[in-house]
Order: C-alpha cells, then structure tokens, then sequence
C-alpha cells in the first residue's frame, strides 16, 4: 500500500486585522517534504498515525508538506497558492498511490478562495483521478462546503471541543480508509444542513450526553462515522453554518436518517449549547464573591486560538482599576515588553506600556509599573491533544496584585504549566484568568472551582451576529432569530 499524506490549513477570523501570510505557515506547523519531525504538531496527527500503522504493516508513507498556521485574518492569496501548489507537487512526484490521507482544518478562508479547502480538495481529486481513496480529517469548527464533501470518500472531524481527540480521531481515518480500500466497507456519506451556526462546548451538557452517544453508535448497525460540524462564527464563509455528517456502510438511506434524527434533536437545543457570557466586572465580581480559590475567567473574545491579537487589556485593566488582589493573566502577547523585560533581568522593576497594541480591539495600552519575577526563553506549554505548544520568550511580571504571563509567540492558554511552570500555585490564586474559549478547559478545568466566560470586545465576541459579514449566510439562528 503506498498512501500520501500532508497537512495544510489555518483557521481564519475574517474581522481579525491580521493577515495570514507564508510565514506564519512556516512556524512551529511546518516542515518541508520527507523533512517532518518526530514531534507533531497537533494538526499533523493523521501523519502520526499513518507512520504507526506503516511501522505494523509495511505501507510506504509519502509526507508530503506539513504546513499549518495559527488562527488568524485572511490568508494572503501568494501565500495559499504557493503551499498549496508544493503539495500537489509533492502529490504528483509520489505517484502512483493507494490512498490519499490529508488533514486539514475546513475553515481556511484566502484572498480569492473562500473555500480554500475545497478548492484544495479538488485539486488533489483532480490529481489522483476517482479510483483513488481521498480522505481528509477536519476540525469541528469547519465550513464543511458541498465541495469538500463531493471531492472526498471520507471525512472525519473530531468530536470533542476542548479538542482532546485529534488523535484518536486521526486512527479511526486511517483505520477505516484502510478497510475502504481492502474493500470491507463502502462509506457512504451524507450531509444535513441545519440552519443555523453556534457555540457547542462538549465538556458540558447538554452537548456531553450527545457526543457520548454518537460515539457508542459507531461500529454498530452500518454505522462507520458521526461528526458535528459545529462551524466557526467568525468565518465570513457562504457555508457557514452548523451541519451533522454521517457515514455509514454503503447505505445511504440510514445515513439520511440518522442525519435527520440527529440534527432535529441538536436544532431544538440550539440555544443551550453555549454558555452565559458575562461582562468583565460582572465576572470579576461573580468569581471574587465565590467561596473558592481557583476560580477561572476565560476571555474568549481575545482568544488567539481563534484568531484574536491576545493582547486585549480590558480585564487586566478592571482587575487593577478594582485593585485585585491574588489574581493572575495570560498568556498576553507583548514582543516589545519581553524583550525590555529580558535586558532588565529577574528582580528588576520597570515603568512599561503593556498590551493594546494590534488594533482598537486590543483596548488601551496600560502604563504600569511592574516587577519582573521570571523569564525563559523559547517556553512552551501543554498543548492540544497530548502535543507541546510554543510560548516564545516569557517574562512573568508583577503589575500590583496581578501577576501577568507575557509571551512572544502569540497563541491562547492550553495548559496549567502556563503558570505553574513559573512558580505560581493556581490552587491557592483567587482568580485565573486565561486567553482562551475553550481549549483550557482539558487542563484547567479539573482544577478550577469554577469556569467563567467572559464577554470582552473582540473580533470573537460571543454575540457574533452584530459583525459585518458579507458572505455569510445571515437567514440562519441565530442572525434571524425566527429561523
């Protein structure tokens, strides 16, 4: 069996200010042709598999480039053409294959190529000609277009959001394209549109109760493969929109059924997927009057993991205006106050601006007088997924009663070692606050006496239906309510 693989993709906030452009690709997702590393990056996970399954089996595995960037605006039309063209490229000098396993992310949105995923898709159908497997894995928070669909034998998105199955769901790609092409099965996929886009948090229910049990019908009765497509709402996509996809074995009538069943029952609970948003002081005030330590504020607007700046100071400036005490904030990305920090040293006390840097979405720069309590360079925390993601440079500063997490590299909060890497014990901190929607909650979550998502400006905010689209759909739930 000679199978293909690469990686290509990026999620794109369309009122983010910040273009995506080849070199935010050729960071720590990137790695040439036949160049991967042993340590991938969490969107490189069919790579992952399919190496542990050529090593039982005695495939050849061609990598093709692995190339993935973190959330951000728009991606540069020379940009997208460019990887995508090099991965066709690698494509066509690996002919001929079996299969074709790519993992992409399904809301990659370029100049020119609204659908850049699908145009990609296509191309490599185009390539490998319909006698050739094609499947992809995508991330939940896709467009998940006709296009995409209709150039593919197999989709399969993860199903957890904080996304703590990339992996496992990279296996079941593999395993069940395997027994496509073996001829064991014959999926069958189908699609249900279902009017309507929002946030769906599968750590909570009623989302929790419902992925449990797709998952349990799987490998039964026909059934090869449940996703939910939940959609980013950032994403000024003409397919945005939350969309069920069922594959089963080679019966398209269960699978339109399923698809019909399942997507009744998320349509009528639309409205209680995602959580309450409080305000900044609002929250602060809810999580100072907890009895509890621990207690997390998550500032999901200004989450780079959907691609916001992550140098917002709306909370920070609320918890010093109330002079909190016994709080701390990060990751809070500010190059130019690390690097002052870094020349000044542990110990030393500086008068800075700190954040409020990219756009009128990151507030005000704050001038603050802080003390520098630890730095390191190239720092990295727990990421998705059982992976490690980079922090750049960090400088831990004390600014009053808050202690802020500074970073270079500008990405959301995954992982408790965020803080605790530095000497900072969470179980005795009042309140925690992390950059992030939803991804902390896998690490902070079992440590926290409770979560909070907070409602800050942002090019993420939680009530998404007041940006100014111009693609997207807005006859669906919730921008027309009646719907």
């Amino acid at each position: 069996m000679r199978v293909f693989t690469a990686t290509l993709g990026t999620e794109t906030n369309s009122f983010a200010p910040m273009p995506t452009g080849l070199a935010d690709f050729q960071g720590p997702g990137y790695d040439p042709a036949t160049t991967a590393t042993e340590n991938l990056h969490a969107f490189a996970q069919v790579c992952r598999a399919l190496r542990e399954r050529a090593a039982e089996t005695g495939w050849t595995v061609i990598e093709g480039k692995l190339a993935f960037a973190g959330p951000s605006g728009t991606t540069v039309r020379a940009a997208y053409e460019a990887l995508r063209d090099q991965l066709l490229a690698d494509l066509t000098a690996a002919l001929p294959v079996d299969m074709v396993l790519l993992q992409i992310h399904g809301a990659m949105i370029a100049d020119g190529y609204p659908d850049a995923e699908g145009d990609l898709l296509a191309r490599v159908r185009a390539i490998v000609g319909p006698g050739v497997f094609l499947g992809a894995e995508l991330d939940p928070h896709c467009h998940l277009s006709p296009l995409k669909v209709a150039s593919t034998d197999l989709l399969v998105l993860f199903k957890e959001y904080p996304h703590t199955d990339i992996y496992a769901r990279a296996k079941d790609l593999v395993r069940l394209s395997e027994a496509a092409v073996a001829g064991r099965v014959k999926p069958v996929m189908r699609v249900r549109d279902l009017g309507m886009v929002t946030v769906i948090h599968t750590s909570r229910e009623p989302a929790r109760a419902l992925i449990d049990r797709l998952s349990a019908m799987e490998g039964h009765d026909g059934v090869l493969s449940i996703s939910i497509a939940h959609g980013f709402p950032w994403g000024d996509s003409p397919d945005l929109g939350t969309r069920v996809l069922v594959v089963t074995d080679g019966d398209a009538t269960k699978a339109d059924a399923l698809c019909q069943t399942i997507g009744d029952e998320i349509y009528a609970r639309r409205a209680a997927f995602a959580p309450a948003y409080p305000g900044p002081d609002d929250a602060i005030t809810r999580g100072l009057a907890s009895n509890h330590l621990a207690v997390v504020l998550a500032d999901s607007a200004d989450n780079p993991g959907g691609g916001a700046a992550g140098d917002s100071t709306f909370i920070l400036e609320r918890l010093l205006a109330r002079k909190v005490d016994n709080a701390v904030l990060g990751p809070l990305w500010d190059p130019v106050a690390v690097g002052f920090c870094m020349q000044a040293g542990v110990g030393a006390t500086l008068e800075l601006r700190v954040g409020g840097k990219v756009s009128r979405f990151s507030g005000h720069p704050l001038d603050v007088r802080l003390e520098v309590l630890a730095l390191k360079k190239n720092a990295t925390q727990d990421g998705l997924s059982g992976t490690t993601a980079p922090l750049g440079d960090v400088a831990v500063v004390k600014i009053e009663g808050v202690t802020v997490v500074l970073n270079t590299y500008r990405t959301q909060g995954f992982g408790t070692n965020l803080f605790t890497q530095f000497g900072i014990d969470l179980s005795a901190t009042k309140l925690i606050v992390v950059k992030s929607s939803q991804h902390f909650h896998a690490k902070f979550g079992p440590i926290a006496s409770e979560v909070i998502y907070v409602e800050t400006p942002g090019v993420m905010p939680a009530n998404f239906t007041g940006l100014p689209f111009k693609r997207a759909r807005t006859t669906i739930w919730p921008f027309a309510r009646g719907a």
